[in-house]
């Protein structure tokens, strides 16, 4: 089907450009000229001079030979002018197919303009597709005029030469263009998969904390190995293709060689001369050889990558990874969840570092947050605020201490059942999947909820008015056309739906606005349970009970009255916040 599209168009490229191909045409021409004589002077340097005891006249013969490589390098220089001023314009137009093709689809969709694929196509595909079709013609070219010339000297030597060396020959060509189209296909196939696999794990990376505190490592790992292992079949069929490419080698390069020397007695009998079967290896092993073994490796490798960039280049819609969406049925009617007591949550002389040589982050840090207390947690970027986050989430397990969540240690919590049901983490990239909005919504509700109560969740987190403009519950989510603000209500809504009596937010209101992020966590302030807020305003931080300060070696925790009294890491952050507000 790539094919076909891309022939007309190929067509079309070639008509223009008629003069270009009649020069390359000449200069080609000198080439098979310089075939012709270098096998054939070989010969008749052999048969009418050196064999015949005419020195003079096998030295004169081979000093044809030697003529005929000046000619084929004068050739060789006036292929590679023509060749740039067919290939350059093949390159000028694909960076305007891909410029006018981006400028279309920012207008035609502002949410996917900042597309990092067209850096890609402007630079690197373009390239590819300049240097293989530059490689492909020069290739095919050299291949088709001194194959000419080759079976010209051939039937110029003793037409049953051709007997010999021209079945295989043609054996092993037809059999490697039988190959081209499945290489092609397998070609492709490999490299979607490498773009699905790739898609996967940014989509992975994107949300990994979201998929390793919701519990859902092992679905997200079943459809990543369901991945991988279609790209190694993809490439275990090419590499079976590709071995099949190689016997097309060896049946038309080597295997006119082999018939030559077995079929020499019956040569000789039927009157070839010794020059004539020497002037035919020459053909052979350094014309006929070279050239086939250029042509099938440039179409083989060059010439399927060629295909697909192309294919790639050419006008259609690009294709966009999708995210697997989590299994279940979340349409189902269900009772709003239940939420168990508000946890006590403990840290008790806490020490934490990324690997054993590396400095704590932090250290002996003791802090009690009691049943339904709001706590938010400041300090400067780095110190260990979304490290906290992590070890209450029972993310990450402390070197020291220890972290305890309803009395029990938390990271042995997260890997029982549905830690979901306990606590929820959202970090300050929210993750959202391709799917509806309602099955966004219900990521974390392992039981459902109804549509009043999905209604009522995000009415109190503000995002009523998104939720209108996207057309509803069940309008489709595509995560690229959101905002990162967008996304970051929808993670909020989903984390207020959840029955966990634990929600920790990291960070997660950074891309509101003050008022869109002051009603948020008011909603959560009054949701049951209880709240840890690692805070980026002010405002943010007043709205706790009290407040967390980290300062690498110490920990401050207080009223925000206290702390203007007792911190000055505090007061200084008070005083910066203040003044971006300014």
């Amino acid at each position: 089907m790539t094919g076909s599209r891309l022939l007309p168009q190929a067509v079309r490229f070639l008509g223009r450009r008629k003069r270009v191909l009649l020069k390359l045409s000449g200069w080609s021409l000198l080439e098979s000229a310089h075939t012709f004589l270098g096998g054939y002077a070989v010969a008749m340097a052999l048969d009418r001079g050196f064999l015949t005891g005419r020195t003079g006249t096998g030295l004169a013969w081979l000093a044809v030979a030697a003529l005929a490589i000046v000619i084929g390098g004068l050739a060789t220089g006036g292929v590679f002018r023509g060749l740039a001023n067919l290939v350059e314009p093949l390159r000028d137009g694909l960076v305007r197919r891909v410029v006018t093709r981006s400028l279309d689809q920012a207008l035609a969709e502002p949410a996917h303009a900042a597309n990092s694929a067209v850096v890609s196509r402007l630079t690197n595909q373009t390239e590819i597709a300049r240097d293989s079709f530059a490689g492909l013609v020069l290739v095919a070219r050299s291949f088709v005029f001194t194959s000419v010339g080759a079976l010209f000297g051939l039937a110029a030597l003793a037409p049953a030469l051709l007997v010999v060396v021209a079945p295989p020959l043609l054996t092993g060509l037809l059999l490697f263009l039988a190959t081209l189209a499945p290489m092609a296909a397998r070609q492709r196939d490999f490299l979607c998969a490498d773009e699905a696999l790739s898609a996967q794990f940014g989509s992975m990376a994107q949300g990994l904390r979201d998929v390793v505190a919701c519990g859902a490592g092992a679905p997200i790992a079943a459809q990543t190995h369901a991945l991988i292992e279609q790209e190694a079949k993809s490439a275990r069929s090419l590499a079976r293709w590709a071995s099949a490419r190689s016997l097309a080698l060896g049946i038309a390069g080597h295997l006119p060689v082999v018939l030559l020397l077995v079929a020499a007695p019956w040569l000789l009998r039927q009157g070839v001369t010794a020059g004539a079967l020497l002037g035919a290896l020459t053909y052979l092993t350094q014309a006929l050889l070279p050239a086939l073994h250029n042509l099938m490796n440039a179409l083989g490798a060059a010439g399927t990558r060629l295909l697909v960039v192309l294919s790639r280049l050419s006008p259609g819609p690009d294709p966009r990874p999708t995210v697997p969406v989590p299994a279940g049925n979340p349409e189902r009617p269900a009772p709003a969840p239940g939420r168990p007591g508000a946890p006590r949550v403990e840290l008790r002389a806490v020490t934490f570092a990324y690997g054993p040589a590396a400095q704590p982050v932090l250290r002996g840090l003791n802090l009690t947050i009691e049943p339904g207390e709001h706590l938010a947690v400041v300090g400067p970027s780095g110190i260990g605020k979304s490290t906290l986050t992590c070890l209450l989430a029972g993310l990450l397990e402390p070197d020291k201490g220890e972290v305890r969540l309803h009395d029990r240690p938390a990271h042995t919590q997260a890997g029982r059942g549905d830690p979901s049901r306990l606590r929820v983490l959202i970090p300050q990239q929210a993750y959202v999947f391709t799917g509806s909005l309602y099955e966004n919504l219900l990521y974390l509700c392992p039981d459902g909820a109804s549509r009043s109560t999905v209604d009522a969740s995000s009415e109190a987190v503000g995002l009523g008015p998104l939720v209108r403009r996207l057309g509803g519950f069940d309008a489709h989510v595509d995560p690229a056309a959101l905002s990162q603000g967008e996304r970051q209500l929808i993670a909020l809504g989903r984390a207020h739906l959840s029955p966990a009596p634990l929600v920790i937010l990291d960070e997660a209101t950074c891309h509101l606005d003050p008022a869109a992020e002051s009603r948020a966590e008011r909603a959560f302030a009054l949701r049951p349970g209880t709240l840890i807020v690692v805070a980026h305003r002010i405002s943010s931080a007043r709205r706790a009970d009290r407040i967390l300060v980290l300062d690498g070696l110490n920990a401050t925790c207080g009223s925000h009255q206290e702390l203007l009294d007792n911190s000055s890491l505090y007061r200084d952050l008070v005083g910066r916040w203040h003044a971006e507000r300014i």
